[in-house]
């Protein structure tokens, strides 16, 4: 198999508020979530079942990782959702309450628009440009 990235970790505060958020105003598919110990799950989301890369929702256990919830890369967008429809996207995410602080805009590469997860960090909601447009 060639080499991939299989999965991003995303430090959360409470396990159960982070998988609702993925899978319900998200439309995330919770792929994995088992215990490790009392304390500790392993808990995978992704966009898609078949999704090549995953999310792994990883609750901080030290407060040095409980200072990176929400702000992971220092406030730049972390991740990047790709999408085909971004108007039908935008509207679904919106519709369930997720914040875009930015509108929307047109950029050489395709759509796309800023929002936050459930604790800030940054997100692209993007429909890339194919070759032919």
């Amino acid at each position: 198999m060639p080499r991939r990235i299989g999965l991003i970790t995303l430090v959360v505060k409470d396990y159960d508020e982070a998988i609702s958020f993925y899978v319900e105003k998200l439309g995330f598919v919770l792929r994995q979530d088992t215990a490790l110990s009392a304390e500790k799950r392993w808990v995978v989301v992704s966009p898609a079942s078949g999704a090549e890369t995953a999310v792994l929702l990883a609750r901080a256990a030290l407060p040095r990782q409980e200072t990176a919830v929400g702000d992971q890369t220092g406030g730049r967008v972390f991740l990047f959702l790709e999408t085909d429809n971004f108007w039908r996207d935008f509207a679904a995410l919106s519709e369930k309450g997720v914040h875009f602080p930015e509108s929307p805009r047109v950029e050489p590469y395709g759509v796309v628009a800023v929002f936050e997860d459930l604790y800030g960090n940054r997100w692209d909601l993007i429909e890339k440009k194919t070759p032919s447009d």
